[in-house]
């Protein structure tokens, strides 16, 4: 397929800051990474570096993310955030909003696991990392988010064929990657805004519309252990609120998310 080019995905960009400053690269050890060396260097807010091909794509709990060339979209973010750190995490869900919101462009189905992967028929057709980088250039979050647009079943390890699937895969369609990349942003940017301008009360409120789990039974793999409970709902902050079996109230800070009779009820 064709690379992708800041020529090619400007057209389809409806922003006002955000991918204004665009680099785009053949292949790179890994977007976040040559993000968060232009964020210590000072990149300024809404810089957006883009890979055809990453050697180590990098996705949640230390995961690696597949990412073959010229095939789906992998790119990363430098936002500057005045806000406090407490508030940080909450760009994480904002992000899976926005990523859903763009996924449900070519799929209606499309559907937010807990913080922030998007599922559709409950397999993982996209992922998001969020890091704060203290760097001499001063606070940033650097946010990488990898979407599989054009994999097809081969371009999977064994190990995810049953956990992954991509837009081509869903719909038997070839995805427009610069188009894609631009609606992914302009919806990024107009959540960013919105969760700048008027808190996350907004932004939960769309999460909660494409997140299927208030109510659900779920488990959540914790660094300490597993904890299981039903969803109540998601806090002010982003955590998740579960009640377990004793009647207490859990909060759930981090975690990886399993809804004990899927996402397909």
């Amino acid at each position: 397929m064709t690379p992708l080019s800041r020529e090619r995905i400007q057209p389809h960009l409806d922003t006002a800051w955000l991918g204004r400053d665009l680099h785009c690269f053949e292949v790179l050890d890994s977007t976040n990474l040559t993000a968060r060396e232009m964020a210590v260097a000072g990149a300024p807010d809404g810089v957006v570096v883009i890979a055809d091909a990453q050697r180590r794509g990098r996705g949640r709990l230390g995961r690696a993310w597949v990412s073959p060339a010229r095939t789906n979209l992998y790119l990363s973010v430098v936002l500057r955030c005045d806000v406090p750190v407490d508030r940080l995490a909450q760009i994480s869900l904002l992000a899976g909003v926005a990523t859903c919101e763009a996924v449900r462009a070519w799929c209606s189905t499309a559907v937010i696991k807990w913080p922030n992967d998007v599922l559709i028929d409950g397999r993982k057709v996209a992922g998001i990392l969020a890091e704060l980088e203290q760097g001499g250039g001063g606070r940033a979050v650097v946010l990488g988010i990898g979407v599989n647009l054009n994999s097809g079943a081969g371009d999977f390890p064994d190990e995810l064929r049953d956990k992954a699937t991509s837009l081509h895969l869903v719909t038997g369609d070839r995805v427009d990657r610069a188009h894609f990349a631009g609606l992914l942003l302009t919806r990024l940017e107009a959540r960013y805004d919105e969760w700048r301008r008027d808190g996350f009360a907004a932004i939960a409120a769309t999460w909660r519309a494409l997140a299927p789990l208030i109510g659900r039974r779920i488990q959540v793999q914790e660094p300490g252990g597993v904890v299981e409970g039903d969803v109540v709902d998601l806090d002010d902050d982003g955590a998740l609120r579960l009640r377990r079996d004793d009647g207490s109230l859990y909060r759930v800070i981090a975690g990886d998310v399993t809804v004990i009779d899927g996402y397909g009820r």
